[in-house]
């Protein structure tokens, strides 16, 4: 890849960020109801989209938990980052419905969702001419927080993330991958959403900062206790976070339920194919070191 093809997709990355922003800005709300914990916190009816004559869901019914970490797996094209961009509303489904705590959502009431939804693309999404300040707090300035509370709210984040102070300056150009990451992180959390969407956050890692951070992502997790829906193509990642995991194919969900109980209870030989798949290089490396 060109130096101006990687240029190109982290604005394109950023571009979807904005996408995001547009939706959530549309209508300026004074009060947001939290959502309450409900037997299934985000319900998905029947839902199809297509890329043209291409199928990217098809049929899809799926109930998300409240306060539980879902996991989306599945090969490249499967469908997990389109689902994902329709729950945040970037997309809309042709057939189907989005139901959240008994509620259909229309055009009406599909903004005060969005405003409890924190959203971390790939490779972070950060606007390249915004520093790390701006980056995190551009919502809450929009909706006119008190500087007291936004400055607060930013060093909770930077504590949380373990990001300090001398970066909130700095554009990202300026930082790491790891940093980027940690700091799309704050973003989505500025607002302290019920609902936060990771697609791929640490696909782009190398092997050690990936794994630092996955011990931290997890610890973030479990003291927040929010609902977090997370797409990612590693079996042993999605092991490691979720509490449910749906395995996608072509558009479809093949199996949903935890690792233990893909491997030994699965419903077609796809399912043992993509978990062996994975753990053969694993096997190899074993064998490679005794």
């Amino acid at each position: 890849m060109k130096l101006g093809d990687n240029v190109i997709l982290k604005w394109l990355n950023s571009y979807h960020y904005f996408l995001i922003f547009r939706l959530l800005v549309k209508y300026k709300l004074e009060e947001f109801q939290q959502i309450s914990d409900t037997a299934t916190m985000l319900k998905l009816e029947n839902i199809s989209i297509h890329y043209g004559d291409t199928p990217a869901l098809s049929a899809i019914n799926l109930e998300f938990q409240p306060n539980k970490t879902t996991i989306l797996i599945g090969p490249s094209g499967c469908g997990k980052s389109t689902l994902l961009r329709l729950i945040a509303g970037l997309i809309k489904a042709e057939i189907g419905s989005i139901i959240v705590e008994g509620s259909t959502l229309t055009s009406e009431n599909i903004t005060a969702l969005r405003h409890r939804m924190g959203y971390v693309i790939q490779e972070g999404g950060l606007f390249p001419h915004l520093t790390v300040r701006d980056n995190v707090t551009l919502m809450a300035c929009y909706l006119s927080w008190p500087a007291i509370k936004i400055e607060t709210r930013l060093h909770e984040l930077a504590e949380l993330v373990h990001i300090t102070p001398n970066f909130f300056n700095r554009y990202p150009s300026e930082l790491s991958g790891g940093q980027r990451q940690r700091v799309s992180l704050m973003r989505a959390l500025m607002l302290d959403p019920d609902l936060l969407l990771l697609d791929e956050p640490l696909g782009a890692l190398d092997p050690m900062i990936r794994f630092d951070l996955q011990q931290e992502l997890k610890e973030i997790f479990n003291r927040l206790d929010k609902t977090v829906i997370m797409v990612t193509h590693d079996i042993a990642e999605a092991a490691f976070f979720a509490d449910h995991i749906v395995l996608m194919r072509d558009g479809q969900l093949i199996q949903q339920g935890t690792l233990a109980e893909l491997a030994k209870t699965p419903t077609e030989a796809f399912v043992t194919q993509f978990i062996n798949a994975q753990r053969s290089p694993l096997a190899m490396l074993d064998k490679a070191l005794s």
